[in-house]
């Protein structure tokens, strides 16, 4: 798959205006464990549906001599389709600013989507707000059990394949696409999976501010946004900053797993990885990974490989 691949739960819509690249452009003063990752321009809800038949252009451009209708409309957007649910922007303004890696995305939430999102966030999910510490056993409800770290699930099917598939091993599942996250709610609950927990927000408050050092049994990134235009590839998540980070919250031996189909940023990923004194290549040749078997093979995937794209998969350990 390529930057034209229509597969909705992988890649972001990119809003790639001058005034982004301004945005992004402005020095911050992000600490030395911050990766890419958040344009304050970027929609902050990616949990409001838009209104059926009208996108948000169209509604802030319909005419209000006192201008209540445009505000109540905008208002409406702002706030969450779920109160019980995954929070608009989890964060809010407790963290700085950033360049993020990932750009919220309004799309429809179904019918039974929303039903999983009502019933089941309160018991399994998890907004990323910053302020707190989790206990990842409490979390699971097993204090001995090995938690694994998925950034970036997309609807979730292949998280739930490799759930029931390793019922021994927890999954916190982190995005915040929402209906990927109501779609694996659902799949969780209709599996009968319980060493799921899906988190929402970004990744890079998670790690830094939530949990704690050696906390993760391994990390597996698969298929994130490779921002294929150079003016944006600081946008890219494996980062050498996002590597120090992610090692210290990962256990020595823990495995960190990347994959992608796009070969440039293939090739970016293992040469940071090959770099990071924290991390070793599991390959003996020092290259990357046949896909291992733990790893389902996605139906987006498939069409990629269909259409002759190479999809490269990256294992490399802790050290430690």
């Amino acid at each position: 798959m390529s930057e034209k691949s229509v597969n909705p739960a992988r890649h972001a819509v990119s809003a790639a205006s001058a005034a982004e690249d301004a945005l992004a452009a402005t020095p911050v003063d992000a600490p030395a464990d911050a990766a890419a990752t958040a344009s304050p321009e970027a929609p902050a809800d990616a949990s409001v549906a838009e209104p059926a038949g009208e996108s948000a252009d169209e509604a802030a451009a319909v005419p209000s001599p006192a201008g209540d209708g445009a505000r109540a409309r905008a208002r409406a957007r702002r706030e969450p389709m779920f109160p019980d649910g995954p929070a608009p922007d989890p964060a809010g303004s407790h963290h700085e600013r950033r360049i993020r890696s990932f750009q919220p995305r309004r799309s429809r939430v179904t019918t039974g989507q929303g039903e999983a999102l009502r019933r089941l966030w309160p018991v399994w999910g998890l907004d990323i707000d910053g302020l707190r510490r989790i206990d990842l056993g409490e979390l699971f409800g097993d204090p001995g059990l090995p938690v694994v770290l998925e950034i970036g699930f997309g609807m979730g099917e292949a998280t739930a394949e490799m759930a029931a598939a390793d019922p021994g091993t927890g999954i916190l599942a982190c995005d915040v696409h929402t209906p990927g996250q109501g779609n694996l709610l659902a799949l969780a609950e209709r599996r009968g999976l319980k060493n799921v927990r899906v988190a929402n927000g970004d990744a890079i408050i998670l790690l830094r501010e939530m949990l704690a050092p050696d906390a993760l049994a391994g990390m597996r990134v698969y298929f994130p946004d490779p921002w294929p235009k150079k003016r944006h590839h600081k946008r890219r998540l494996i980062q050498p900053e996002f590597l120090t980070l992610a090692a210290t919250r990962l256990a020595p031996g823990a495995l960190l797993h990347c994959a992608t189909d796009w070969e440039p940023y293939a090739e970016q990923m293992l040469e940071v990885l090959t770099a990071s004194p924290d991390f070793e290549n599991t390959q003996p040749d020092g290259g990357f990974a046949p896909r291992p078997d733990f790893r389902p093979l996605t139906r987006f995937e498939g069409q990629g490989l269909e259409k002759g794209h190479a999809v490269r998969d990256l294992l490399f350990r802790r050290r430690g």
